[in-house]
């Protein structure tokens, strides 16, 4: 069965590269090419409407590397593409890929180091594949810079940037942008410690981004305190910039979220 390939990569001359090289294997190392992005949501969209079996992603990409994009992928509920990283000059996550056994193909790409690529990791079995994957992206990956959420069976990318705070309802995670929500399945927890330096919770289910905060002020009272002592006192309230949504402080997080407006 001949691997089905997609080509990840911002600069066209690097894909036009890679497509020659392709085409000059495959007699050697027969595959089908089914299309080439530019970028990560165009990768994102063309995985789950192509349905590559490799993907030969580029390591340095603006606005989100092919490390993060990988480790989006290896988050994914369905099956993931078998990933070939290809880098000019990152030798720290070549030595992170040797440690995990991940493939990768410095640049210049030689057509010979391709071919042997491919067969390599076509050859490994999908759950593999996704584990190492995924090791490898949390050795490389520091604070990510997108969210990734599951929508009408698309995989969207939300600019950590964008999100202005989050708030845990029931199993998921509501994200608010400036624009409009998304739903997240994930820990309120485990996203605290994750974005620490740009998220402050200001109550037992919320996270709100320390740059969006432009004041506090009273409010009604709230009923949904962290305990029946805090109910009488929680009658502050989290003031954000773009939009009039308004966010209860707890008693325990007063001090926190003060500390920030003044």
């Amino acid at each position: 069965m001949r691997p089905r390939i997609l080509i990840v990569d911002d600069e066209a001359p690097a894909r036009a590269r890679l497509t020659t090289l392709l085409s000059d294997i495959a007699a050697e190392c027969p595959h089908e090419l089914v299309g080439e992005a530019a970028q990560a949501q165009q990768a994102l969209d063309s995985i789950a409407a192509l349905a590559p079996d490799i993907v030969l992603l580029d390591v340095q990409m603006p606005g989100m590397t092919g490390i993060e994009l990988a480790s989006h992928l290896a988050q994914d509920d369905k099956a993931a593409p078998a990933v070939i990283f290809v880098t000019a000059y990152d030798e720290y996550a070549l030595r992170a890929f040797e440690v995990h056994a991940l493939d990768y193909l410095l640049k210049p790409v030689r057509a010979s180091r391709l071919a042997d690529a491919i067969r390599r990791v076509g050859s490994l079995q999908a759950g593999a594949q996704k584990k190492m994957m995924g090791d490898a992206v949390a050795t490389l990956q520091s604070v990510r810079k997108n969210f990734s959420v599951q929508e009408r069976g698309r995989l969207l990318l939300v600019p950590v940037a964008d999100v202005l705070y989050l708030k845990a309802e029931a199993k998921y995670v509501t994200l608010r942008t400036r624009q409009r929500e998304y739903l997240l399945e994930a820990s309120l927890s485990a996203l605290e410690q994750e974005f620490a330096t740009q998220f402050i919770r200001v109550h037992r289910n919320a996270l709100v981004a320390r740059e969006a905060i432009i004041g506090v002020e009273r409010g009604a009272q709230i009923v949904d305190a962290d305990s029946e002592a805090d109910k009488a006192q929680e009658s502050w309230q989290v003031i954000l910039q773009h939009i009039d949504d308004r966010l209860p402080i707890s008693r325990r997080q007063w001090a926190g979220v003060k500390a920030l407006v003044r």
